[in-house]
């Protein structure tokens, strides 16, 4: 199985814009071999949270039609696709939420960040489920931006036999979770850390992309790139479904 995390510029509030670069972006790692793919959190949205707070109308929900292209091009595709963005919950508050379409075009698994930071505290609703899928026998832990901080939160996923760790996150240049964090990650656990980043600014500063696989030794094996649009793709070695 070939992963890969994408980046690309969020435009800030424009859910149909920011839906249709997922959607194109899904097609072109299809078509260089890519089941799976991640975008980085609230890539529907763009990481800005007052206006977030202030329209109800940005917050997606699980069956939105704005949704539509990004099922329809995991459908003709036959790729899986975590879309990263604020969806509605049963309370008045949304979750930052990691949304994973199926190579059907149907919810195959939806996971909301636990570990909410700073201001994001007063605007969304903090998940409490753990965040598992499986694909073609592989099994997938979901993680959230500064979920990653919290080494428990890999080390539940080795334990639960997860082999790829997806780290869905908005990181600012100077952030050192390049470094620090996720090769650590995938180094303790013996996982593949697929980290989805933003690029350009956003509400945390500048963002330069860098977009990641690390392998289980923590070596770095797939890039996406700064500053720009791009994808970091890896095949899956044969027996990443066996523990």
């Amino acid at each position: 199985m070939k992963i890969a995390a994408a980046q690309f510029p969020s435009v800030l509030g424009d859910v149909e814009a920011n839906i249709g670069s997922m959607a194109d972006l899904i097609r072109e790692a299809a078509r260089q071999g890519a089941r799976f793919m991640a975008f980085c959190e609230l890539a529907a949205q763009g990481y800005a949270l007052a206006p977030i707070a202030a329209d109800p109308g940005l917050w997606l929900a699980e069956d939105d039609p704005r949704l539509e292209p990004v099922r329809e091009a995991c459908r003709t595709t036959g790729t899986a696709a975590l879309i990263g963005c604020a969806a509605r919950t049963d309370g008045d508050r949304p979750a930052i939420s990691a949304l994973v379409i199926g190579p059907d075009g149907e919810l195959l698994a939806r996971y909301d960040k636990t570990h909410l930071y700073g201001e994001e505290l007063e605007v969304f609703t903090a998940g409490t489920v753990e965040g598992r899928f499986e694909l073609d026998g592989v099994r997938f832990s979901v993680a959230i931006c500064y979920d990653n901080r919290f080494p428990e939160v890999a080390a539940s996923a080795e334990a639960d036999d997860c082999r790829v760790y997806v780290a869905s996150s908005v990181l600012e240049v100077g952030n050192d979770s390049f470094e620090k964090v996720c090769p650590v990650r995938a180094r303790d656990n013996g996982l593949y850390v697929l980290l989805a980043n933003h690029v350009g600014t956003c509400e945390v500063g500048e963002c330069r992309g860098g977009s990641a696989v690390w392998g289980p030794d923590g070596t770095l094996l797939a890039d996406a790139g700064d500053g720009g649009r791009g994808l970091a793709l890896l095949e899956l070695p044969a027996d990443a479904a066996a523990r």
